[in-house]
């Protein structure tokens, strides 16, 4: 018979559920995780790992188609659908079976089921193979994730409307698509489809695309989207999907004008609700608003020691910001000294289109709308000889800066690997580092990097190769 009693059991097995386990089980505690599907959640499974997998096969294709820009010979160039799935999904299968070798490693137990609260210090666990326990515990993580949100009229049904799983596994490759919404999930589905060869139209209910990042960001991925023959539509609103028997009829409306369009597939990337129900919420404290666990600094719910991190607890909805969570939310119940709480401003986040985008802290406009006196730097890549070489010269670099204290507020880039770059800025902040610390850094020649020491140089009219 397994344990039953534990110091800490989490439930979930995503990005933060597992990696609290293992910090947990790092600190001495006796340690669980209830997951009712795959170990690495969403995330590894059916998110961030799979679609990497599908974004670098489509960057592979479109380096191929122009090869002769490289000075190679390319003929006959095509591809198997099949075999671009079946590498995704290996490559998810592989990291979900590391993610298993790392609870045994660490002597974490791992129960196969669906959880709830049961009263104080209880867990009632439904075992995949329809048997059940009751666990207790010192303290619990609920750490539940996410799902795609559906719009009334707009639900996926797994054959022409497709939620991101769908979009991932493809039985054939559509030849048009429509993408609702143009945040990192729906604008990332867009940049693979339209590299395959799709007809690609980008509706976004905003007024840019990508509107979480800085504006100009926002504005060279319109152009750059647009070039490589996407259809992007802002201000948009989709009121009507008719289904075919192999097709999509969508009504959409733009500055009070309604068009249809008709394409082999929708993809609905709206936003997400967090997984809150049948948790046994009813009758604790754990409160809840927008479908997402209201947590403290710490963690911590009304509820004593339950606590909820990662996604079911409120944006920004990334795996490193849950991973980060999962260690700080266990330090604290452990009374590890010297923890700090999360501060969202150091959070980096990024969206693998071609171009890459990628940002940290705030944009410009929400540093002047705090009323701050700034200094503003930015380098194109076009003036980076590592980024000509390459044959990459479209982007820039853009940094933010308080102009009284010299503090970092915001970087924001859009080029080839600023998902690799951001982590750069990202050290800066979290290190309180300031304009003169970046630009007495010594950056290495010839790489992407040195456009991020010639940004924050021009914010301060010291750039020097452009």
């Amino acid at each position: 018979m397994a344990e039953t009693n534990f110091d800490i059991i989490v439930v979930g097995g995503g990005p933060g559920g597992y990696v609290a386990a293992i910090r947990a089980a790092q600190l001495g505690m006796k340690t669980a995780v209830v997951e009712r599907e795959n170990m690495g959640g969403i995330c590894l499974n059916w998110g961030c790992i799979p679609t990497k997998a599908l974004l670098r096969t489509s960057e592979v294709y479109s380096l191929i188609k122009h090869a002769e820009a490289y000075g190679l010979s390319v003929k006959d160039v095509s591809y198997d659908h099949k075999k671009i799935v079946e590498r995704s999904r290996k490559v998810a299968g592989q990291l979900s079976n590391g993610v298993k070798g790392l609870m045994k490693k660490n002597k974490i137990t791992v129960f196969d089921g669906t959880a709830k609260l049961a009263g104080a210090g209880k867990l009632a666990v439904a075992m995949n193979d329809k048997s059940s326990a009751t666990l207790t515990y010192k303290h619990v993580i609920l750490a539940t994730g996410a799902r795609a949100r559906q719009l009334p009229g707009l639900e996926s049904d797994g054959k022409l409307v497709w939620s991101y799983r769908e979009a991932m596994v493809p039985e054939e490759m559509p030849k048009s698509l429509l993408v609702i919404g143009s945040g990192a999930i729906g604008i990332e589905f867009a940049s693979f489809y339209r590299t395959m060869g799709a007809e690609v139209t980008v509706c976004e209910v905003l007024d840019r695309v990508l509107p979480v990042e800085d504006e100009e960001v926002s504005a060279f991925a319109k152009r750059a989207f647009e070039k490589q023959g996407m259809k992007i539509l802002t201000g948009a609103t989709v009121s009507n999907l008719k289904k075919g028997a192999n097709n999509v009829t969508a009504t959409i409306t733009v500055g009070g004008k309604a068009q249809e369009i008709t394409v082999d597939r929708v993809i609905s990337a709206v936003g997400i609700v967090g997984n809150v129900e049948n948790l046994g919420l009813e009758g604790t404290k754990v409160k809840v608003e927008k479908t997402h666990i209201v947590i403290d600094q710490w963690g911590a719910t009304g509820e004593p020691n339950v606590y909820a991190l990662g996604d079911v607890a409120g944006p920004p909805w990334l795996a490193h910001k849950a991973m980060h969570e999962g260690v700080l939310v266990v330090e604290k119940i452990a009374g590890v000294k010297g923890v700090h709480p999360m501060k969202t401003e150091n959070i980096p986040g990024c969206t693998y289109c071609q171009p890459q985008v990628a940002s940290i802290g705030l944009t410009e406009a929400a540093a002047k709308a705090k009323g701050l006196q700034l200094k503003v730097g930015k380098f194109p890549f076009i003036g980076n000889g590592k980024a000509i070489a390459l044959g990459e010269p479209e982007g820039f670099i853009k940094t933010i800066f308080d102009a009284k204290t010299g503090e970092l507020l915001g970087a924001h880039m859009i080029g080839a690997e600023v998902t690799e770059l951001i982590q750069g800025y990202s050290i800066a902040k979290t290190l309180e580092t300031t304009e003169a610390e970046l630009m007495a850094t010594v950056f290495p020649h010839p790489t992407l990097s040195e456009m991020m020491h010639e940004s924050v140089l021009a914010a301060y009219g010291r750039t020097l190769h452009i």
